[in-house]
């Protein structure tokens, strides 16, 4: 699996966020209630969807799968002129990231383990302290096994 090297322009993203972790995932929820109310984004650049996550710079140096970080979910809008209540605007910043095709269900972290313990060891590339997200097209099936999604991994040059 060789991922697409992509310099990635700013964002602007409006969606919902919510505190979790590994264990005590509340992912379902968060997409739930912004879907519920999605339709109300008037500004969106596509349909495609982004499940972005912002980790604190030592999330990955002692792994712990209770650690919380902060998940949003988001679609891609123009500007922040009009942003619907109880929703939030998010910057993603620019930046390198090694961009992977997941295809199949959702529970299926064998994408993720490949990218951490083979991938990113060997790339001559080191994490980014910066947020990883996916994007969730018109091939995004959630639990099938035909799914398709992009995994961004923000990397920097390991000097």
């Amino acid at each position: 699996m060789i991922p697409g090297i992509v310099t990635l322009s700013e964002k602007k993203l409006i969606g919902k966020r919510m505190k979790m972790s590994l264990v005590n995932n509340s992912t379902v929820e968060l997409w739930r209630s912004f879907m519920s109310k999605r339709s109300e984004i008037q500004n969106k650049l596509s349909s495609d969807l982004y499940s972005v996550q912002v980790y604190d710079d030592l999330y990955f140096d002692n792994f712990d799968p209770n650690k919380e970080f902060e998940k949003w979910a988001t679609i891609e809008v123009k500007d922040f002129e009009t942003i619907p209540d109880g929703m939030e605007s998010f910057v993603l910043p620019g930046g390198l990231y090694a961009v992977f095709l997941h295809k199949g269900s959702r529970k299926d972290n064998s994408t993720f383990q490949f990218i951490f313990t083979t991938w990113l060891p060997n790339s001559g590339f080191l994490l980014d302290h910066r947020p990883h997200f996916e994007v969730l097209g018109e091939k995004y099936k959630n639990e099938d096994p035909g799914s398709e999604e992009d995994l961004w991994i923000p990397i920097r040059a390991n000097r």
